[in-house]
């Protein structure tokens, strides 16, 4: 599962720019110059960074660098103004970003893109989501998640997790802090298996792009040791766990990295997490219908996470072709919430973004040739 070789300026560090700034002779200075034309402009192409000279431009040039974006391979826009894009690497490999405007509307009704703003469309929402993958693909094999059927073909570097920020905020014309942009590692791939140039991409974002760590959530499926890792950060997102069960047997039938960190484990160190100030864990929970989504098992979750600063966002299951699972049916979602409720838990349902073109929760698979996902 090796990454390709990359000479992507892209995934650099301001240490790294200058170490070969003062390789090729130039002042430290033109590091600066470089996370600024990269990272704020967004440009494409070496030759567009006007900030250093001609000849230092073709120095690099020669020493095969590359800005590194991800190349926009396909967009599907949803009714609901989410946009799935499929981004292709320099490899052949590929993965999906979400983009998820909200506020006052989401869609611009006369087909223009979400948040795409015209005079004669004032961009109609005031904050946006962006859905970030980590991996080609996933090795946790949760039974109800489309990704999970694409098996994991490899990491993605920093720069490939920091390049679909960048792709997509220069597509929508956004740019943070100005523009209220909140990131979520939830979709392709497991970030905690790829711990490293996750946390490299954090740092990348929030003192190169301009991105709030406050802004940030990353969801693990329970990788134990990198969730006590990950407490010791000085600069990280906030945390979700992926509960999706409330027993070991039933975890372990739906999510099989359960049988090496089970609920106890897990739970332990999410009791055990150092959190900020009003933080809270978030535990994620898919309702299956008939499955997980009993008033009992409702109980069960009470009595796993009751004396956590967490909240729990209820999911009911986003279905696909290859998931033999069925979504349960609105009153059984909230009959499990209320019991979440009562008990002092503050429990949400999570509206779904997307659907109908499989940008969703559990829904990203590289899809091509599926465009959109039948109505519900």
């Amino acid at each position: 599962m090796n990454n390709p070789a990359h000479n992507s300026l892209l995934g650099m560090e301001r240490s790294e720019l200058i170490s070969i700034m003062q390789a090729v002779g130039e002042p430290a200075y033109r590091a600066q110059q470089l996370l600024e034309a990269v990272y704020r402009q967004r440009v494409d192409s070496i030759d567009e960074i006007s900030t250093i000279p001609r000849q230092l431009r073709s120095k690099l040039t020669e020493m095969a660098f590359a800005v590194g974006f991800p190349n926009i391979e396909k967009r599907f826009v949803s009714q609901d103004g989410t946009v799935r894009y499929l981004l292709g690497f320099s490899d052949g490999q590929s993965v999906e970003t979400v983009w998820m405007p909200e506020g006052d509307g989401g869609e611009s009704g006369d087909g223009s893109e979400a948040g795409e703003s015209t005079p004669d469309n004032p961009r109609r929402w005031d904050r946006a989501t962006i859905c970030i993958s980590s991996q080609v693909g996933c090795a946790v094999d949760c039974q109800f998640c489309l990704t999970a059927l694409l098996g994991v073909k490899r990491n993605l570097t920093a720069g490939e997790i920091v390049g679909q920020v960048c792709a997509v905020i220069k597509d929508q014309n956004v740019s943070p802090p100005q523009d209220r942009i909140n990131l979520v590692f939830m979709g392709m791939g497991e970030p905690f298996l790829n711990y490293d140039n996750f946390m490299k991409s954090v740092r990348l974002l929030v003192r190169e792009v301009g991105v709030a760590e406050s802004r940030m959530t990353v969801s693990t499926a329970g990788i134990v040791p990198r969730i006590r890792d990950f407490g010791k950060e000085s600069v990280r997102p906030k945390l979700a766990i992926s509960l999706n069960a409330s027993n070991n047997e039933t975890r372990d039938s739906l999510m099989p990295i359960n049988r090496k960190w089970n609920l106890e484990m897990l739970i332990a160190a999410a009791r055990e997490f150092p959190l900020r100030n009003r933080e809270r864990i978030t535990f994620e929970y898919v309702l299956l219908n008939g499955v997980n989504d009993e008033v009992k098992h409702a109980r069960e979750v009470v009595a796993l996470v009751r004396g956590i600063q967490a909240k729990v966002n209820l999911i009911a299951l986003n279905p696909g072709p290859g998931i033999h699972f069925s979504t349960p049916s609105m009153d059984r979602v909230l009959a499990f919430q209320q019991v979440l409720i009562q008990a002092g838990i503050p429990a949400f349902v999570r509206r779904p973004r997307g659907r109908d073109i499989y940008a969703a929760c559990g829904q990203l698979k590289r899809t091509v040739e599926i465009a959109t996902a039948p109505a519900l």
